[in-house]
């Protein structure tokens, strides 16, 4: 079997396998960035910042920012989210309580929410999403089905746009 090292970047680095004859792929270190051309926009006024795309079970971590007036178009997932927030606060159109910085917030599946910022300052939270996100239209119908390859293609098109690459991505892969 041959071994395809990942790609390593300023941005991420990592340790090779001990095992890469079974298949094993090398931990995933991503580094603190300083590169506005690294967040991939959404929507207006909301990027992602990919942390990993985990191709075997479907879920992916990311840093989300949105500033004021951005809105996360409502949504459900079909598998738990857990989400620390970093920076600033958020809420759930759908909801009373705020998420605030230094929060945690465990969403169950299944729940129909629409994010949003009301501060004047940005919100960052990290999203550990296991699986995918249905966007869904007033009438509850899906619209957009977000899953990794869905991310991977818009994050390979922002980085191409940017003059990072479409490769850029890849160190992101496991």
């Amino acid at each position: 079997m041959t071994y395809i090292q990942p790609i390593k970047s300023q941005y991420v680095t990592f340790d090779p396998p001990l095992t890469p004859e079974l298949g094993m792929r090398p931990e995933l270190v991503v580094n603190p960035v300083h590169d506005e051309r690294i967040w991939v926009e959404l929507e207006p006024n909301v990027w992602f910042r990919p942390l990993f795309f985990d191709m075997n079970s479907g879920g992916h971590g990311e840093v989300l920012r949105v500033k004021r007036g951005g809105i996360l178009s409502r949504h459900k997932h079909s598998t738990p989210v857990h989400g620390y927030v970093l920076k600033g606060e958020w809420r759930y159109l759908e909801h009373s309580w705020k998420a605030k910085e230094g929060g945690y917030v465990m969403e169950p599946p299944g729940e129909i929410h629409t994010l949003t910022v009301d501060s004047d300052d940005e919100m960052q939270t990290v999203f550990f999403i296991q699986g995918p996100t249905l966007y869904l239209d007033e009438k509850d119908n899906v619209v957009l089905i977000e899953d990794n390859f869905y991310l991977i293609e818009t994050a390979q098109k922002h980085y191409e746009k940017v003059g990072l690459g479409k490769d850029f991505v890849h160190q992101f892969i496991r």
